[in-house]
């Protein structure tokens, strides 16, 4: 089993105690797609967890339009602020790169929403779609950014 993660980590095998060392090229690369691929999978749940809310709490759309947008944005923002600190566990905290995910993760619930909203059921224009929707999604980059600004300071 050490010999897998040796391997899988970019090492090289140091002979005959068997130890795999870890090459400074092999290593970096590896960690380096272990954190976009955590980026990636976290943004799908950035996405996943308030499409679950949103689907649990639509009947209270029909009763009252404005709180389930409040409570909508409030899912997002926690969403939000609780993945991001899911991702940078036991890891320091970078602005640019929780700017670069914060980004990514916007884009990966605009990507995700795009077939539901254009094609699927609830069918919206682009306009009403970004105006009730898509804006609130910019939450991920900007609460990502300034809350990276704070834990810097």
């Amino acid at each position: 089993m050490a010999d897998v993660a040796g391997v899988l980590c970019g090492g090289h095998h140091s002979g005959a105690r068997g130890r795999w060392v870890k090459s400074a090229r092999g290593g970096i690369m590896a960690a380096k797609t272990r954190i976009a691929a955590r980026a990636v999978w976290i943004g799908l749940l950035s996405w996943f967890v308030p499409f679950v809310f949103g689907f649990l709490l639509f009947p209270i759309k029909k009763m009252n339009g404005p709180l389930f947008s409040t409570l909508m944005y409030l899912v997002v923002l926690a969403t939000s602020g609780l993945l991001l600190a899911f991702y940078f566990r036991r890891r320091a905290v970078s602005v640019r790169e929780s700017a670069m995910v914060g980004t990514l993760w916007l884009a990966i619930n605009l990507i995700l929403d795009y077939p539901m909203f254009a094609f699927g059921p609830m069918k919206l224009t682009a306009l009403g779609y970004y105006s009730e929707i898509g804006l609130v999604y910019l939450t991920f980059p900007v609460f990502a950014l300034l809350a990276a600004r704070l834990a810097k300071s």
